[in-house]
């Protein structure tokens, strides 16, 4: 960032900061409050959670507020990289005894023009049926849950999982502490994290949310958009299935290029 550009946009936060003290007529006691909440957020290692909650969604839609393709939305913390590649029949990995309603998502990947894309990978994660992500839960397995499938020639894709629960941000932290004192929901709605990808196109950051899950209203990410609400249909054996297009957009040239 360049030194014009810091001084624009810092400036212009604390700018604003000092201008909600005095339309707010903040204390000492409550400035003293807030500096020791923020070194709470440093020594518990919360500054990626409280970014990733409480203000990733805020740039997340203003970059993607011209996206020609399908709607994103925030990455949040719990990616890992290094996936594998699943191979027929497409199942994310997980225990013999996953808990959790069966659910089978397909669609297809395409083209602003409504073209299949061939060969796009879908990388896809989520929480288990109790809200807890592998890699950030010691009980769980490595890797459950996780996993990347292909997209065939006719832009088709699909995998096996089981439908995740929701879940809170952590409560014992200061984030946790901050919503309790503000009266903020902590909770985020069932989802299954996605990253669509395909050479020469923009990747596209997404979340898919179930219309019968609590929380949509006060995600405590603000993460949920109506047109990423999806309704699974209850099959014969009790499983679950919805489709799902996902559109991509051309790769933006640099300004330079």
């Amino acid at each position: 960032m360049s030194t014009n550009r810091t001084d624009l946009i810092v400036g212009d936060i604390l700018k604003r900061i000092h201008e909600a003290i005095v339309e707010h007529d903040v204390t000492y006691p409550e400035f003293q409050a807030a500096k020791q909440w923020l070194i709470d957020v440093g020594e518990a290692g919360e500054w990626p959670l409280f970014l990733d909650v409480f203000v990733e969604f805020a740039v997340e839609q203003n970059a993607n507020r011209a996206r020609e393709g399908s709607q994103g939305t925030i990455l949040g913390p719990y990616h890992l990289p290094g996936a594998p590649v699943l191979e027929a029949p497409y199942e994310l990995p997980r225990r013999e005894d996953e808990v959790g309603d069966p659910l089978l998502i397909t669609g297809e990947v395409v083209d602003t023009h409504g073209q299949p894309i061939a060969g796009a990978e879908l990388d896809v994660w989520q929480a288990d049926a109790a809200g807890f992500y592998s890699g950030f839960e010691p009980s769980l397995p490595e890797g459950i849950l996780r996993g990347k499938v292909i997209t065939g020639e006719d832009g088709r894709y699909e995998v096996r999982t089981v439908l995740p629960g929701p879940y809170t941000i952590p409560l014992g932290g200061p984030c946790g502490a901050l919503c309790a004192s503000a009266g903020w929901s902590p909770w985020r709605p069932a989802h299954v994290h996605l990253i669509v990808s395909a050479e020469g196109y923009e990747p596209l950051i997404t979340q898919i949310f179930f219309d019968s899950t609590e929380y949509l209203d006060n995600d405590v990410a603000g993460a949920v958009k109506d047109d990423l609400v999806v309704k699974p249909e209850r099959q014969d054996d009790g499983s679950f299935t919805f489709d799902y297009e996902f559109k991509l957009e051309p790769a933006k040239v640099p300004a330079n290029a």
